[in-house]
C-alpha cells in the first residue's frame, strides 16, 4: 500500500493519477470533499471521463488532518511507502504559525509515524526555497548551505525546517529522498502557485517582473519523485529544476499560448515598495498583508539551481518549459471555456 498526503494538490493528485494508472494499491488523504472531488477532474485532463472516474475510485481516499494523529494511525495500517506531499503555501506574514504547525509539526507527525509503523521508504515534497544561497556559486545546488541569518521567507524557514524531520527520520531507520522542485508549472490550480499567472494573463495583466529562476513541470515532478522511489537511492536530496529562466520570458510564453497580449510593462521594486507601505498601514486595521519586505527582495534576486545531480544519478532528460507552458495553457483554455 501506497499513501499519499496532500493528494488534492498539484503534485499529490497528479501523482495519484500515475499510480492509479499502474493499478497500484493507493491510500490518499484529503481535508475537504470539494476538493477531493476536484481530483477527478485532474485525471480527466489525461484520459476519457470514464477512465478517470475509473482510477479515482481505486484509490482509498481517507479524510484526515496532518496533525490529527489518531487519523493519521489508522491511514497508516498496511502501508509499505509515504509519499508526503502535504504543505501549506503562504507568503502572507500572517500565517506564520500556520506554516510552522502544517510544515514543521505536520511533517514531524508523518515522520513520527514512518518510524513507528517501519515504512521502507518516504518521499518528501520539498522546495528550492528550503536550499541555501552562496553568492560565491553560479547556481545553487543540494550541497549549498542554509545560511540561518539570510533573507527568508516564513515559506523557506518551514520547508527548511520540514526537512530537518525528514533527516532525523533517516537517522531513526526511515530510508529517504527529499525533492527540491523549482516554480512547478501544471493544470489544474489556477488560483495557486503558478495557476494565477495563466488566469492574470487570460485577464489582461499588463506588467511583468524580471527575476530568473528555476521552473519545472509537473510531470517532470511526479516522474522523478516514482523513479527515487523505484530505485535503490535512500537518504539523499534532488534539485529537481528543468530550465532557470526568467519570469518575462515565462509570462511571453503563456501570453502567446492563450493568445492574449504579453505583459509589456516592466514591474518596478518602487512600485512594490509603495504597496507595502500601503497594506502595511492597513495590517493596522485588520487588514492582512500579502507582501512583506522579504517577499518583495526575493521577487528580484535571480537564483539559478543546477539539477545535474539528478540527471546523472537518474539519466534523467526534463521537459523544456515552453512544452509544459504550451500543454497547461491548452488545458486552461479548454477548461475556461468548457460548459458549467
Amino acid at each position: 500500500m501506497i499513501l499519499i498526503t496532500g493528494a488534492t494538490g498539484l503534485v499529490g493528485s497528479h501523482l495519484a493519477f500515475e499510480l492509479a494508472k499502474k493499478e497500484e494499491k493507493i491510500r490518499a488523504l484529503f481535508r475537504s470533499e470539494s476538493k477531493r472531488d476536484r481530483v477527478k477532474d485532474i485525471f480527466s485532463y489525461y484520459t476519457t471521463s470514464e477512465k478517470a472516474s475509473e482510477y479515482f475510485q481505486r484509490i482509498d481516499w481517507v479524510k484526515a488532518e496532518i496533525n490529527d494523529i489518531p487519523a493519521l494511525e489508522k491511514a497508516f495500517e498496511g502501508v509499505k511507502q509515504v509519499f508526503h506531499c502535504a504543505a501549506l503555501v503562504s507568503f502572507n506574514p500572517a500565517d506564520a504559525q500556520a506554516l510552522r504547525k502544517t510544515n514543521i509539526t505536520g511533517t514531524a507527525n508523518i515522520v513520527n509515524l514512518c518510524i513507528a509503523f517501519k515504512i521502507k521508504k518516504l518521499c518528501h515534497v520539498s522546495s528550492v526555497a528550503s536550499l541555501g544561497r552562496d553568492i560565491k556559486k553560479p547556481e545553487i545546488d543540494e550541497t549549498t548551505e542554509w545560511n540561518p541569518e539570510g533573507n527568508h521567507s516564513d515559506y523557506a524557514i518551514s520547508k527548511y525546517g520540514a526537512e530537518i524531520e525528514v533527516w532525523r527520520g533517516s537517522q531513526e531507520g526511515v530510508p529517504i529522498v527529499i525533492v527540491n522542485p523549482g516554480i512547478i508549472i501544471g493544470p489544474g490550480f489556477w488560483d495557486s502557485g503558478s495557476g494565477p499567472i495563466f488566469t492574470r494573463i487570460q485577464k489582461g495583466l499588463k506588467y511583468y517582473f524580471s527575476k530568473t529562476t528555476g521552473f519545472v513541470g509537473i510531470g517532470d515532478v511526479v516522474k522523478t519523485m516514482l523513479l527515487l522511489m523505484n530505485s535503490e537511492i535512500k537518504n539523499e536530496k534532488y534539485v529537481i529544476v528543468s530550465e532557470n529562466i526568467n519570469f518575462k520570458r515565462v509570462m511571453k510564453g503563456i501570453a502567446r499560448n492563450l493568445n492574449k497580449p504579453v505583459p509589456k510593462k516592466k514591474l518596478k521594486k518602487w512600485m512594490l515598495w509603495v504597496g507595502w507601505i500601503g497594506m502595511k498601514t492597513g495590517s493596522i486595521f485588520g487588514i492582512k498583508r500579502q507582501i512583506t519586505t522579504s517577499t518583495i527582495k526575493t521577487l528580484f534576486e535571480d537564483a539559478h539551481y543546477s539539477s545535474e545531480k539528478i540527471k546523472k544519478k537518474l539519466d534523467y532528460e526534463f521537459t523544456p518549459i515552453d512544452k509544459v507552458i504550451s500543454k497547461t495553457a491548452a488545458i486552461y483554455k479548454e477548461e475556461i471555456t468548457a460548459p458549467r
